[in-house]
């Protein structure tokens, strides 16, 4: 007995295959992009907390007999470099996650 074939037929003979919707081959979705931007937001602010004037300047001035305190802040020590991780653990999260 000879098999047969359902996917074949005579009069598919000579026609052009139906055109399948082209899938989406980007690995990025629109929420991947919108966590990278939070995670380099999160990036700048840690930066731009910790600038500030450095240990010898005082007033705004520079003056090598003087110690400024303000290096040591809780705003440069503790909160600018945890914002900084947190940007990095947003961006590895966001490369990461898959697009649906």
């Amino acid at each position: 007995m000879a098999k047969k074939n359902k996917n074949f037929s005579a009069d598919s003979i000579g026609k052009k295959e139906a055109e399948t919707p082209a899938e989406n081959n980007f690995y990025f979705g629109k929420e991947n992009y919108k966590l990278m931007l939070i995670g380099l937001a999160l990036i700048v602010v840690g930066f731009l907390l910790m600038m500030g004037a450095d240990a010898n300047t005082v007033d705004g001035k520079y003056d090598p007999n003087l110690w400024n305190e303000g290096i040591f802040s809780v705003r440069r020590i503790r909160i600018a470099p945890l914002l900084v991780i947190a940007g990095f653990v947003v961006e590895v999260y966001a490369i990461l996650k898959r697009n649906k």
